[in-house]
């Protein structure tokens, strides 16, 4: 690459690198949060430092909130756009030459939806959301079904499985690559590119690993340049041969919207599988709950999302000088909120530490944010979700943690990178 490049990343990563390593040795609750080793495996500690300090609490950068009615109120409230890395505040001539350094279209810059406001936002959110009303949603039930079930039968009973790679992974890749119509060959790449890729939502990541996402997301445009031209040839019925019929986009928004898509597609969903199995296996009683009532599988794996969420983090910058709660923020004050924290707040969640699927307002939580920016896929994670985790406890009754899982080294996206478990016995079991 490019020294371009690697200014690039000094300024939207190498920089807020240093300042937060800096801040953290000055005990910053919030830049050891994103750079203290320990708080990969476990955040809270940092989090309710955070809380213990106010409810918006002023860094030399930014702010910072566990709260939970303000983190909703500025996810929903327009005063506020999205922000990334790529809105770091430079001089005007040094972001037009970082502006040549174009990087590939992806899911952290704009033109992704999760990276724009209205009109923009409003315009691409429509053109795909048709593919996620419920009832869109619901027609796939009887495809998680049978992947699952393939997926299920493939494990080997009285075996020993990485649960990650062999069932959490595939569950979702399996299904988000149909609904965008890549041919079932592309799943390994799709995984690799997005291994690779998922660092950018973190802040401060190292030029290296800074490079390599890039490097991959370089790999996926050239894919999805061929992909495209085939879907123009032979459009199917799919969500991006609908995007390439109707001619609404232009080529980079196509892009980024497909890798957007690709990406929340299953990282949201591989984080809350694997989640879910190491906290069910955590706590037994509740999985005696839930195999006692069937019924309950819904309302947990909500717990899951509110406990143990695949995100845990998300920013906002505000648009002009405005006021939230009892704050005044100024024109460009950048927020960054802790949805994990905000999953936590004992104002809203009684006992919120406590492990608990029977909890009332468990789906109230924020995991998958808020206002516009909403999940558009929830519905789909949600089910997925449960239809996964239900249908793996129900044939595998013994199954058993082989040792201690491996976190993703990830802020934003939490989850695991492998999960050695001993299956046991398989019991048929219908769902």
């Amino acid at each position: 690459m490019s020294p371009r490049y690697w200014a690039r990343w000094m300024v939207e990563h190498g920089a807020p690198r240093w300042a937060l390593r800096l801040q953290a040795r000055r005990d910053n609750p919030f830049a050891k949060l994103i750079t203290t080793a320990g708080a990969l495996h476990d955040p809270y500690p940092q989090i309710e430092e955070i809380r213990r300090r106010g409810r918006l609490v002023h860094n030399p950068y930014t702010w910072a909130t566990a709260d939970y009615e303000l983190t909703r109120a500025i996810l929903r409230d327009s005063r506020f756009g999205a922000f990334g890395p790529d809105g770091v505040d430079v001089p005007g001539w040094l972001r037009d030459r970082l502006k040549r350094a174009q990087t590939p279209p992806n899911p952290v810059e704009p033109p992704s939806m999760l990276m724009i406001d209205p009109p923009d936002h409003t315009r691409i959110r429509k053109s795909v959301s048709a593919a996620f009303t419920p009832r869109a949603i619901g027609r796939l039930r009887d495809r998680v079904e049978s992947v699952t079930a393939e997926l299920l039968d493939a494990l080997p009973p009285n075996g020993s499985a990485d649960l990650v790679g062999a069932f959490a992974q595939q569950v979702p890749i399996a299904i988000i690559t149909e609904m965008l119509g890549f041919p079932h060959a592309s799943r390994d790449e799709f995984l690799s590119w997005g291994d690779a890729a998922s660092p950018l939502l973190d802040i401060g990541i190292s030029w290296r690993s800074w490079r390599d996402a890039y490097t991959a997301m370089g790999v996926m445009d050239e894919y999805l340049n061929e992909h495209l031209a085939t879907l123009r040839r032979t459009p199917g019925e799919d969500i991006l041969s609908s995007l390439v019929t109707a001619g609404e986009l232009n080529e980079r928004e196509l892009k980024a919207t497909a890798s957007l898509l690709m990406g929340a597609g299953f990282e949201t969903t591989v984080n809350l599988i694997g989640n879910g199995v190491v906290q069910l296996l955590s706590h037994p009683e509740q999985l005696a709950m839930l195999r006692a009532d069937p019924n309950l599988w819904a309302q947990a794996v909500d717990e899951i999302l509110r406990f143990d969420p695949p995100v845990t983090m998300t920013a906002r910058i505000a648009l002009c000088d405005t006021e939230v709660g009892d704050f005044r923020l100024p024109e460009g004050a950048v927020i960054v909120m802790s949805l994990a924290g905000a999953n936590r707040d004992p104002k809203k969640f009684e006992d919120p530490n406590r492990f608990d699927i029977t909890r009332a307002n468990a789906r109230e939580h924020l995991t998958f944010s808020s206002g516009i920016h909403t999940c558009l896929g929830a519905s789909l994670a949600r089910m997925e979700g449960v239809y996964a985790l239900r249908s793996l406890f129900d044939n595998f009754p013994d199954l058993a943690l082989a040792g201690t899982p491996e976190r993703r080294p990830l802020y934003t996206l939490h989850g695991y990178a492998h999960m050695p478990a001993r299956l046991g016995r398989r019991v048929t079991a219908a769902v």
